[in-house]
């Protein structure tokens, strides 16, 4: 072999060599981009569910978004602002009892198994109109749906008629209907529209229904709670007449038999 042709030989292979090195490095290079690009997209996939699991934790629920609804169906057979002054009775009847009530509360349902039946037949009578005011207070103990559902169903009876709401009210705070404080029953729209099956009014209504399953009057319900929830009234029942608490005589408590409440509201009614 020439000296000539070493040389040359051996200059080939040493850009062959410097060649390999180019492919190689550049190899590397696009393995390494490959490598960061996939690395950038696992991130930012575990970035953007880390990022959409907040923002649904952080999303207001839907009874949220009703409390902030700046669009209220009423009901009809209301009036003042948002429909949230529900007046029941002859519109002659000079004296208005006010009525605070919450769907679930134990004692409320005490008060109208014993005392509803004395209330209607004065309202039938004209001797007095019934302002009724709902609270949900209630579902802020255990994070429970009833008080408010249950509401937003009564805007649904209410808006068939004040005597399907009046009807329906007894209906679901009756013994056979009424569930113990910690049953959070009324959250169920099939419990409610069952218990509406008792109203003549309300049976087969297929307005009523779509009413309640839709969550017609959800943000009424919630509008009407805010109305409790700024009143100086603590709990529930609470009866007020002329702006004067009435509660059965030498209590501090609303009247929770009917002669109680007979005796109660013909000392407001002469007040």
């Amino acid at each position: 072999m020439s000296a000539r042709n070493s040389n040359a030989n051996k200059a080939a292979a040493r850009e062959r060599l410097r060649e390999e090195r180019e492919r190689q490095a550049r190899r590397d290079r696009t393995r390494r981009q490959l490598v960061v690009a996939g690395s950038t997209v696992a991130i930012l996939a575990v970035a953007g569910g880390v990022g959409f699991g907040v923002v649904q934790a952080n999303k207001p629920s839907h009874w949220e978004a009703a409390k902030d609804a700046k669009a209220v169906t009423a009901p009809k057979n209301t009036s003042g602002a948002n429909g949230t002054t529900v007046v029941i009775g002859k519109p002659e009847a000079k004296k208005t009892l006010e009525l605070y009530e919450d769907s679930r509360c134990p004692i409320c349902a005490t008060f109208e198994q014993q005392v509803g039946a004395t209330i209607q037949k004065d309202v039938d009578a004209g001797k007095y109109k019934i302002k009724y005011v709902g609270a949900t207070f209630i579902d802020n103990s255990d994070n429970g749906e009833g008080s408010k559902n249950a509401l937003s169903a009564l805007g649904a009876a209410l808006d068939v008629s004040p005597e399907a709401f009046s009807a329906y009210k007894t209906a679901l705070y009756s013994a056979a209907n009424h569930p113990s404080e910690s049953d959070d029953k009324f959250a169920d729209d099939a419990a409610l529209l069952k218990i509406a099956d008792s109203v003549n009014e309300l049976k087969d209504n297929a307005a009523f229904k779509k009413n309640v399953e839709s969550g017609t009057f959800d943000a009424w319900a919630m509008k009407m709670s805010a109305t409790f929830d700024n009143s100086s009234v603590e709990g529930t029942p609470t009866l007020r007449m002329d702006g004067k608490t009435v509660t059965a005589e030498g209590s501090k408590n609303a009247p929770l038999t009917a002669p109680e409440y007979t005796a109660a509201i013909a000392k407001a009614l002469a007040g």
